[in-house]
């Protein structure tokens, strides 16, 4: 009988150890990302109409099972009876934020202070008090100020005053430029090859997610909860299920804006020479990492002449060779 006790008792110990291991929440992803998408609304593209645009980035959100993206929306191009609000309040009634991304998309190193807040407070005025409103703004080209110090800091200030916080981005492949490309090849009646499209913006977005997160390892000894700039283009809405899987079969796990911006990483106040850029990029800077600080595809001449080579089958031209911790040359969205 003793026997017989003792090996229930190992059986029911078991048991419960196996239930225990078995309800015990799944390991987060070693590394996590949050997509965001900046210049909502956003004009016409290459491919598709707006409204079909609209339509295929909640479809293919949720069929990636993404909850929530956050929209960086620009009111100065929302008109009465054009369309754009409702297609907004589509994004939100689908579950996702929106945030302020300015009035109409200036560029601080251009614009002074008090003229910059107050677009700022023009987007407010249509932002606050609307369904899914969060109170974070971004840089419109994540132009800080370059090195204009006290503009920089005036409009920090601005922003703390308001109760606004930086909606910083960590990972950037500037996916605006692959858009701009296609709209141009597609205006010249050059033929455009849309599986290597889908391939290069997809493959482009990944390297650039690793790129930053090896950057913040560095940078930080930590793989922080990383925010993915993309834009509301076509390109978005026609490859955004494949990237999505793409992220994921790499590793990536997908999070809210909200989870995103819980980390403690986008308090940063980074203080740097030169004030643009991810937050990756800035903080890096900021503590004295050597290597790239950027993503080698942020510089335009690079992308154009993937563009070029993959997707038209054209012969590129050749791409001058840059130091690897310059700054990318760039030409911001609009």
């Amino acid at each position: 009988m003793r026997i017989v006790l003792i090996l229930a008792a190992l059986f029911i110990g078991v048991r419960s150890s196996s239930v225990a291991i078995s309800s015990m929440p799944p390991a987060m992803p070693a590394k996590m990302i949050a997509l965001s998408f900046d210049d909502a609304p956003r004009g016409p593209g290459a491919f598709l109409t707006i409204d079909q645009r609209n339509a295929m980035l909640i479809a293919g959100l949720k069929q990636a099972r993404v909850d929530q993206v956050a929209f960086f929306v620009n009111p100065g191009r929302i008109s009465r009876g054009d369309g754009d609000a409702e297609r907004i309040e589509r994004y939100v009634a689908a579950g996702h934020v929106i945030a302020d991304h300015s009035y109409s998309h200036p560029s601080l190193s251009k614009t002074s202070a008090p003229t910059y807040l107050a677009d700022i407070d023009k987007a407010e005025a249509w932002l606050k008090g609307r369904p899914g409103y969060r109170p974070w703004f971004r840089f419109p080209a994540l132009d800080e100020g370059g090195p204009d110090k006290v503009k920089r800091d005036a409009v920090r200030a601005g922003l703390r005053a308001r109760h606004l916080r930086n909606g910083f981005v960590t990972v950037d492949g500037s996916d605006w430029y692959l858009e701009e490309l296609s709209i141009t090849a597609k205006k010249a009646g050059q033929p455009v090859d849309m599986a290597a499209l889908r391939a290069l913006y997809v493959e482009t977005m990944v390297q650039s997610a690793n790129f930053s997160d090896a950057l913040m390892r560095r940078t930080l000894g930590r793989s922080p909860v990383h925010m993915l700039l993309l834009h509301e283009t076509d390109l978005a809405a026609l490859f955004l299920p494949d990237l999505i899987e793409a992220l994921r079969n790499d590793g990536w796990g997908i999070v809210t804006a909200d989870r995103a911006y819980a980390d403690p990483i986008y308090d940063a106040v980074p203080e740097v020479a030169w004030a643009n850029g991810t937050l990756a990029e800035q903080l890096a800077w900021q503590n004295h990492i050597t290597g790239p600080r950027w993503y080698q595809r942020n510089d335009i001449r690079v992308a154009k002449a993937l563009f070029t080579e993959r997707v038209i089958h054209a012969t590129p031209a050749p791409v001058p060779a840059s130091p690897a911790t310059a700054m990318p040359i760039v030409t911001p969205a609009t």
